[in-house]
């Protein structure tokens, strides 16, 4: 009788796609096991994983685990440490394969790994190369705003583009946001935001930064893109990134910032309605002297939860589904892969042309701290952006009580202290 692997993940259909084929070869190769495959959306993976014992109770043997978590996990003994397993029997290539800025959130202060880099971001800007580069409309634009139609520097070029094309009549809409009250979407939206304008998230000592006149500029710009300017596809609200990378390929937007991997998607001719036509670049900055670039390294990493009863077998299939053969797989249905191979493969390139410039995103890509509060410090600021977003509540309130419910928190886990 076969012995069973269950893994869970985050629903996408490029994961399904990657995962049924990776767990497939795991079979193959290892004869007696099987492998049953579960996805959930973000709140309830976490809450099975994090609420409902599934890091400890042997339920589950491969977790899927975006870095925000990693840290809340470690701390609740709830992962596997992975170091002897690496040192017996090391990934291909492992680590120079990677990009160092891949490998260092699993990671926590002792150098103890709980996880292998699956799918990276980081976020980035996109953009339709057939209605950029159309001569009619660049003509019009340089009409109606004294400049030439080009890629976004900054936010205010960004909004200016994304009025001109705003066209809800003719099924085209300025912009795709992520603003789904997930703790991800529109959590990160802000965070770019804020830090693009040359904010601060935490302090140096995990205090609270946010709680600033740019913080509260960076939230208002959001809510009057989605409001005052209306520019963005209807109640952006119920869109998270998958939804809203899904909505982008059907060629409703001309420009949109989310995570590369949608770029991915924008190009497969199966689902997308404008393959070939999307380029990708760096994320704009802000107006003014703190204007900078700013882009989010948050990834996902295949992790073995510590109520695992086959922690050997279950990482033997992360190895497998780690591996170059396996990365470049992921890549080509519409994931990310995280192998440097990978981004500078030939095949990648030519199918993605966001993979050109990934390790120059990546140049700009900012990591949230690596605390066991990170979790909870995000769910408020979801309420935060999602109070200010269906304007439950002004920004500056929403900012304020967003800041206190943080201080709180963290004061009462000790960084608060002298």
């Amino acid at each position: 009788m076969a012995t069973t692997l269950n893994m869970v993940y985050r629903t996408f259909d490029s994961f399904d796609a990657a995962l049924e084929k990776q767990a497939e070869v795991f079979r193959q190769r290892n004869s007696g096991y099987d492998v049953t495959l579960k996805s959930l959306d973000l709140p309830p993976l976490h809450s099975l994983m994090f609420d409902r014992g599934g890091l400890t109770n042997g339920e589950v043997d491969v977790f899927m685990c975006v870095t925000d978590w990693l840290a809340g996990a470690v701390q609740t003994g709830g992962l596997s440490r992975l170091n002897e397993l690496i040192e017996t029997d090391p990934p291909d290539g492992w680590p120079d394969a990677w990009p160092e800025s891949l490998l260092g959130i699993q990671r926590d202060d002792q150098g103890s790994i709980y996880g292998l880099p699956y799918h990276d971001g980081p976020e980035c800007f996109m953009y339709r190369t057939d209605l950029f580069e159309d001569e009619s409309e660049r003509s019009r634009f340089h009409s109606e705003y004294g400049y030439p139609l080009a890629v976004p520097e900054t936010w205010s070029q960004f909004l200016d583009i994304a009025k001109f094309f705003n066209r809800p009549d003719e099924g085209l809409h300025g912009c795709i946001v992520a603003a789904y009250p997930d703790g991800h979407n529109s959590v990160y939206d802000f965070l770019i935001h804020l830090w693009s304008r040359g904010g601060v998230f935490l302090d140096e000592r995990n205090r609270v930064g946010f709680n600033s006149p740019t913080s509260k500029e960076a939230l208002q710009w959001y809510v009057n893109l989605i409001h005052e300017h209306g520019v963005t596809q209807p109640n952006p609200w119920e869109h998270d990134s998958v939804a809203s990378g899904i909505e982008f390929a059907g060629g409703t937007a001309a420009m949109m910032w989310n995570w590369t991997g949608f770029a991915a998607v924008a190009d497969l001719p199966e689902i997308s309605k404008i393959p070939g036509k999307v380029r990708v670049t760096p994320i704009p900055k802000g107006d003014g002297p703190a204007g900078r670039r700013a882009s989010l390294n948050i990834y996902w990493v295949l992790t073995i939860p510590s109520g695992s009863r086959h922690k050997e077998a279950a990482y033997a299939f992360c190895k497998n589904a780690v591996s170059a053969e396996m990365d470049h797989y992921l890549t080509m249905v519409g994931g990310n892969g995280c192998r440097l191979s990978t981004w500078n493969d030939a095949e990648v390139q030519s199918a993605y042309q966001y993979y050109e410039v990934i390790e120059e995103i990546h140049r700009h890509a900012l990591t949230l701290p690596r605390i066991p509060e990170l979790a909870e410090l995000l769910d408020a600021i979801n309420r935060m952006v999602d109070d200010a977003v269906r304007l439950r509540k002004t920004v500056d309130a929403a900012v304020s009580d967003a800041a206190q419910e943080a201080e709180e928190l963290l004061a009462g886990a000790g960084y608060y202290r002298d």
